[in-house]
This record gives structure tokens, C-alpha cells and sequence, in this order.
């Protein structure tokens, strides 16, 4: 089935670019030089967005934060800034990965293949041909083959990183998963010193959406020194 790859990106040259290698590659690529541009251009059969933070107008950040509101679809950010801080505030907005510019096409093929494969389309139109499983613990109700996560009856919205990490708790409630661990089991990569960061931020902001007291933690809980487990 043929990708669509939304790019959001008010550098010319960058933009029309990487539509060229990715039409290439066999990607359907729709454009948009803006942020607002590229919200009115999202539909709910974009399965990868790549993202430049630094716009006039309505910035990468905040066109991510508006993205997460009504999709959970994969978020590739594309920065000129390369401090850890920068990456991490990327996270926090709801990016799944970002990519320092100047970039190589190889690593951004890279990026762009490893998000769609972790990716999961989900239409709701046929929800009720596809076998559901769940599993329900501690107030949370999360299907187990699709990003559909209840919370107190109430449904919650996850990207997709958040998602995966839920569920492997939730499957393994007596492991304790090491950053090691979560990362190569979550990223399908290999584990660097720098990943850590990674693994701490979408930890971070899930607490947020799922614990009633994201400062003392009950549902996804620290185990100093070893990593994190189900409480």
C-alpha cells in the first residue's frame, strides 16, 4: 500500500528536495511551506509527517501540538539545533524523531522507514471486523493491537511511542524494564548513552496523561538504578 508523507517546510529548496527522493522511493508526498498550510492538508491518510521546527508564523512546535489534538500520526522533526535541550522540548511537543540538519538522504531514509514500519493505521470504519483484545488494569482499559487506550471510561489520546510503551508495561506487569530495555524493544534500534534522554521525556509526558499525580507516580513507577515497571 502506497505511503502518504506530509512535509511541512518553508525552505524551498529543502521541501522540493526531499519530495524528489521520497517520490523515488515509491512515497506519495504532499507539501506545505507553512504550518497552517499543513494542518489544512493532514488527513487521516497522511502516514508520516516531516516537520521543520523553525517557521515564521505558526512555528514547527506549536503545528505539532495542534497535530496531536486530532491525530496520532508519526512525527519526523527536521532542526537546525542540535542541543539536548532542543530535542527534548521536540519530544515534549509530541515528535517521535527529529533530524539535525544538515542531513544526509540516507539517514533520512532511514528515519522516514523506521517510523512507518512502527507505524499502525488505524480506520475506524472497520473496527468491528478486526479482533479486538484488551487488557484492562489499574483503571486503564488499552487494546492491544490498536492506539485505543481508555482511562475511567474516559478514552485518552497517545501517540504512538506512548502507546508501545504502555502496552509493554501493561503485558509484562512484573518486569522491570531497563532504558535499555524499553529503547531497543520500543525504537527497534540500538541503545546509545543519548537515549536515555529519549526514553525519560515520552515517559514524562505519558505520566502526565495517565497518572492522577504525575509528580508521585502509582501507575508507571522508577525503580532507581534499574529502570521503570507497572505499580
Amino acid at each position: 500500500m502506497e505511503k502518504n508523507i506530509l512535509i511541512i517546510e518553508d525552505d524551498k529548496d529543502i521541501r522540493e528536495g526531499v519530495k524528489i527522493l521520497l517520490e523515488g522511493e515509491g512515497y506519495s508526498v504532499e507539501e506545505a511551506s507553512n504550518g497552517a498550510d499543513g494542518l489544512k492538508k493532514l488527513t487521516s491518510h497522511t502516514n508520516l509527517v516531516i516537520l521543520d521546527i523553525m517557521m515564521p508564523g505558526i512555528s514547527g512546535l506549536k503545528t505539532c501540538e495542534e497535530i496531536r489534538k486530532i491525530s496520532y500520526v508519526p512525527i519526523l522533526f527536521l532542526t537546525a539545533k542540535s542541543k539536548e535541550s532542543d530535542k527534548l522540548i521536540g519530544f515534549m511537543a509530541g515528535a517521535d524523531d527529529y533530524l539535525i540538519k544538515p542531513f544526509s538522504y540516507t539517514e533520512l531514509f532511514a528515519r522516514v522507514r523506521s517510523l512507518l514500519r512502527r507505524h499502525q493505521v488505524y480506520d475506524r470504519e472497520i473496527l468491528q471486523i478486526q479482533k479486538e483484545e484488551w487488557i484492562e488494569i489499574h483503571q486503564i482499559r488499552i487494546n492491544s493491537s490498536k492506539n485505543i487506550v481508555f482511562q475511567q471510561g474516559n478514552e485518552i489520546q497517545l501517540t504512538e511511542i506512548e502507546y508501545k510503551i504502555l502496552l509493554l508495561l501493561i503485558q509484562y506487569p512484573t518486569k522491570i524494564f531497563s532504558l535499555q530495555n524499553l529503547y531497543e524493544s520500543i525504537w527497534e534500534e540500538p541503545f546509545i548513552s543519548t537515549s536515555a534522554n529519549t526514553i525519560m521525556v515520552h515517559i514524562r509526558n505519558l505520566r502526565t496523561k495517565i497518572e492522577e499525580n504525575p509528580q508521585k507516580p502509582k501507575i508507571i513507577q522508577t525503580v532507581w538504578g534499574k529502570g521503570y515497571r507497572l505499580g
